[in-house]
C-alpha cells in the first residue's frame, strides 16, 4: 500500500509540473522539407487517429551513454519512458528533449529480481543503474526535487538493456544525417573518471541542471544499493578512473 501511494504522489507531481529548459538535437536529418500535402495529412492524422503508444511515454529522463565496444563513443541522451509494470519500464531514446528531436534508440529497464531470472548469457547486454543514479548522471527534468528522489529510490539496483540505431552526435563528434551501420549496446559508466572530460558538464549547462548537488542529496541512497553485474564490464577501458564510490561494488559473475 505504500509503495502505491508513493508511486501515486510521484506521479502527480510530474504531470503537475512544468516543462523545464529543452536541449535541440545536433543534427538535423537529411530529406527536403515537408511539403503541405505532408503538412495537412500529418495534422489531419492527429485529430483522427490516438496515438496511443507514444502518448504513453510521460516519464522523462536524461543520462549519459557510452558504447560497449567502443568506449570514445559518448553522448548524452534522452528517455522517453512508459512504467509497464513495478519491474519494467519501456523506453525511446531521443538526442534531444524538444519536439525536433530524433528517435536514436531504445531502453528496456527491469528490476534487479527480472533480472535475476534472465539466462546467463543474456545478463552481458544489460547495464547496471546505482552509479548513474548515486552520481547524479540520470536525472528527471522539469519534476519538484521530492518526486524525482523517489523516482530515482525506485530504480536503485536496477538494470538496462540499450540499443543505440542512429549516431546524431557524440561528445566531440559530428553525427549522421542518416542512420548507419548495424545498431551499438549502449553501456551505463560505473566511476568518476569515465566519462570524456567536458560531457556532464556540457549536459548539466544545457538544461540547467546541478548534477552535484543531485549527488550530495542522493547520498543516503547508497544505503539501500547492492552489488550489481556489469559493474567492471569496460573498467579495462578506463585505467585511470577512480575507485568505486559508496553504493557501487561489481558482484561476482555468475
Amino acid at each position: 500500500m505504500r509503495t502505491a501511494i508513493r508511486a501515486a504522489a510521484i506521479l502527480v507531481m510530474i504531470f503537475s509540473s512544468g516543462c523545464g529548459k529543452t536541449s535541440p538535437p545536433e543534427v538535423k536529418p537529411a530529406g527536403q522539407e515537408k511539403s503541405g500535402k505532408t503538412a495537412a495529412l500529418e495534422t489531419a492524422a492527429g485529430v483522427i487517429q490516438r496515438n496511443t503508444p507514444a502518448e504513453q511515454l510521460k516519464i522523462y529522463l536524461s543520462g549519459l551513454h557510452v558504447m560497449k565496444n567502443n568506449p570514445h563513443n559518448q553522448m548524452d541522451a534522452h528517455h522517453f519512458c512508459r512504467q509497464v509494470n513495478q519491474d519494467m519500464a519501456q523506453c525511446a531514446i531521443f538526442d534531444g528533449n524538444g519536439a525536433d528531436a530524433n528517435l536514436i534508440g531504445i531502453e528496456y529497464i527491469v528490476s534487479e529480481k527480472l533480472f535475476n531470472s534472465l539466462p546467463v548469457p543474456e545478463k552481458k547486454y544489460w547495464h547496471p543503474h546505482n552509479y548513474e543514479i548515486l552520481s547524479g548522471q540520470l536525472v528527471a527534468p522539469w519534476i519538484p526535487d521530492t518526486a524525482e528522489l523517489e523516482l530515482m529510490k525506485d530504480k536503485m539496483n536496477s538494470y538496462g538493456k540499450t540499443w543505440h540505431i542512429w549516431n546524431t552526435g557524440r561528445h566531440g563528434q559530428k553525427g549522421d544525417q542518416v542512420p548507419l551501420g548495424a545498431p551499438e549496446l549502449a553501456w551505463s559508466f560505473n566511476r568518476d573518471g569515465e566519462a570524456l572530460p567536458g560531457l556532464l558538464e556540457a549536459r548539466d549547462k544545457k538544461q540547467d541542471i546541478d548534477s552535484l548537488a543531485k549527488r550530495k542529496r542522493r547520498s543516503d541512497l547508497a544505503a539501500i544499493a547492492h552489488p550489481q553485474q556489469g559493474v567492471d564490464a569496460m573498467s579495462q577501458f578506463f585505467p585511470l578512473a577512480g575507485s568505486y564510490p559508496p553504493g557501487v561494488s561489481p558482484s561476482p559473475a555468475p
